[in-house]
């Protein structure tokens, strides 16, 4: 159900001070508003010109000078920061991970709708900011269609930050009694003896970013009330075997590190009134050399069945950091001519 964005050509420089351009004034009411898109040290700006070759200033008074030759940068330019604009005004972050991101929406569609916005009452909200990610949301909140969704791509995607955030709007919504959130703790299986403490000390370490994910959903105040009511959990995958959960929202995370009885085994936990995410990239495997992932098997056997989403993330998707896109195209074209060595 994944698709490719709208390609679009390579950004021109911009243009070099000194010389008079064409120009389009845009005029907004909130002048604060305006200090937040510009951010600090107009560095949402400076993305903004790097990415369509314009020029962007802010006057003050709620206003905002477009710069550039070329009438169609400028026009995209507007389309940019009006939609960065509404997204300021829904109380939504604005940095230049967004601003890339908006700049990557294609032109015939509002780069922000409700259905691709996930907002947690007394916490924040997350939109999707990539017409990838769009999708990804609508199908975790679409429990009209699916029961089980899984988001598999590279790194820095946002689908473990998503899946977690839907669990936790579902949560405080009281749509669901429960958040559970896993993964497989591949590295802890082999070496927790060696650590100091009890079990829950020699976990805590590998759920961690579960933890942050968390907190950026609900905040620290009502992470923590939850985690003490039992409302949240927390565990390792072997931690699920011989349960059934229901009334809850499941998320199973790095499930690229799950065997294959593994997978069957977190899969088939899943109870009336339900619905699960799970989260993993093919591509960074940490089980034995040898052992196949119990993720891949899954996708291969559960594509065709209709209740079952599959979002396949690209290096389109990164949202990270500018870098991380290129760092991961990078392996993917070495591992394409490492296959290629091993075929021929």
């Amino acid at each position: 159900m994944s698709r490719s964005p709208k390609p679009r050509p390579k950004a021109k420089s911009a243009p070099r001070e000194g010389r008079r351009l064409p120009a389009d004034t845009m005029h907004f009411d909130d002048a604060g508003r305006v200090r937040a898109l510009a951010g600090p040290g107009h560095e949402n700006f400076a993305v903004l010109e790097a990415e369509l070759g314009v020029r962007v200033e802010a006057p003050g008074g709620g206003q905002v000078v477009v710069m550039g030759e070329e009438a169609r940068a400028r026009t995209d330019a507007g389309r940019v920061l009006n939609a960065l604009y509404a997204r300021l005004g829904e109380g939504l972050l604005v940095d230049p991970a967004a601003v890339r991101a908006a700049c990557l929406m294609s032109g015939d569609a509002p780069a922000e709708a409700l259905d691709t916005i996930i907002r947690v009452p007394r916490g924040a909200s997350f939109a999707a900011r990539t017409p990838g990610q769009g999708e990804y949301v609508r199908a975790l909140k679409d429990d009209a269609s699916f029961d089980m969704v899984f988001g598999v791509g590279p790194a820095g995607t946002g689908k473990t930050l998503l899946a977690v955030a839907q669990g936790a709007s579902l949560l405080a919504q009281g749509a669901v009694e429960r958040l559970v959130i896993t993964r497989p703790a591949v590295e802890a299986g082999e070496r927790l003896g060696f650590l100091p403490g009890d079990l829950t000390e020699k976990i805590d370490p590998y759920l961690l970013p579960i933890w942050d994910a968390l907190r950026d959903a609900l905040g620290q105040r009502l992470s923590d009330k939850f985690r003490e009511e039992g409302r949240v959990e927390v565990a390792p995958l072997a931690f699920m075997r011989g349960r059934t959960l229901n009334r809850a929202f499941i998320v199973v995370d790095e499930a690229q590190n799950a065997t294959i009885p593994q997978m069957r085994m977190v899969l088939t936990r899943l109870g009336e009134g339900s619905r699960m995410a799970v989260t993993g990239d093919p591509t960074q495997t940490d089980l034995r050399r040898g052992e196949p992932s119990g993720l891949a098997h899954a996708l291969g056997i559960l594509d065709a069945e209709p209740r079952i989403a599959i979002h396949r993330f690209t290096r389109a998707d990164v949202v990270r950091h500018g870098l991380v896109a290129r760092i991961v195209d990078a392996y993917e074209r070495d591992d394409a001519l490492t296959q290629g060595r091993e075929g021929s």
